[in-house]
Formats: C-alpha cells, structure tokens, sequence
C-alpha cells in the first residue's frame, strides 16, 4: 500500500506527457541538463584555482557595515510637500 507499482509510475508518466506534451517535456529534461553541466564546470573551476581564496581573507560583515544614515532606525522618513503658491 505504501509503494507504488511500475502500473502506476506508467499511468503518472502518460498523464504528464498528454498534460505537458512531448516538446516541453523534452527541452525542460534538456534544460536541466545544461543546468547541471554548468554547475559541474563551476565546481571544477572552484577546485582548480584555491589561491583566491587563501589571498582573501574571510570576513563576515554585521549590520552595522550596511548602516543607512539616511533614515533614522525607529522614525519614518520626513516629507515636505508644497504647494504651486509657495513656488511663486
């Protein structure tokens, strides 16, 4: 009752392929591919040049390094609206 038979895997994969067709199934399934050969030549071009990480020193920035000075923490920013008679 808890695993499914090779029948229903089949009648899964016909509903898939009548919802979705053939053509998207296809170049989604191609996709994916190129996503995981991208992500392979990522990870061997990390392994292959470790001396930019030991030429950089790890730093972990807090929140004070991302301050904003603009607006204060706990007030909401000031407006000024004026009017077409304050101009002339």
């Amino acid at each position: 009752m808890g695993s499914l038979s090779i029948w229903h895997w089949l009648i899964v994969l016909i509903v898939i392929l009548l919802l979705f067709g053939s053509t998207k199934v296809s170049s989604l399934m191609g996709d994916f591919a190129k996503g995981i050969k991208s992500f392979k030549k990522n990870m061997a071009d990390d392994e292959s040049s470790p001396n930019s990480s030991t030429t950089q020193p790890n730093k972990t920035l807090s929140a004070a390094d991302h301050k904003d000075d603009s607006v204060p923490f706990n007030e909401p920013p000031k407006t000024t609206i004026s009017s077409d008679s304050e101009k002339k």
